[in-house]
């Protein structure tokens, strides 16, 4: 996240060179990729879907209710 929040930073100067923006541009939609990834990762470790609701996944298997 703080690389692509410095390539933001960077890209919004204007300062760049072409080249290095189009360069910082593809590594941004990398980084954007793999935190989506990782985040998807994250919340599928964290919620269950049961039925049309998703609650907090009990990794004891015990319900909270």
């Amino acid at each position: 996240m703080a690389e692509l929040a410095q390539l933001v930073t960077q890209m919004e100067g204007g300062q760049l060179p072409l080249e290095a923006s189009v360069a910082a541009y593809a590594r941004g939609s990398e980084l954007v990729r793999y935190c989506a990834a990782q985040l998807e990762k994250v919340e599928s470790q964290v919620k269950v879907l049961e039925g049309e609701m998703l609650k907090p996944f009990s990794a004891d298997g015990e319900d909270d209710e």
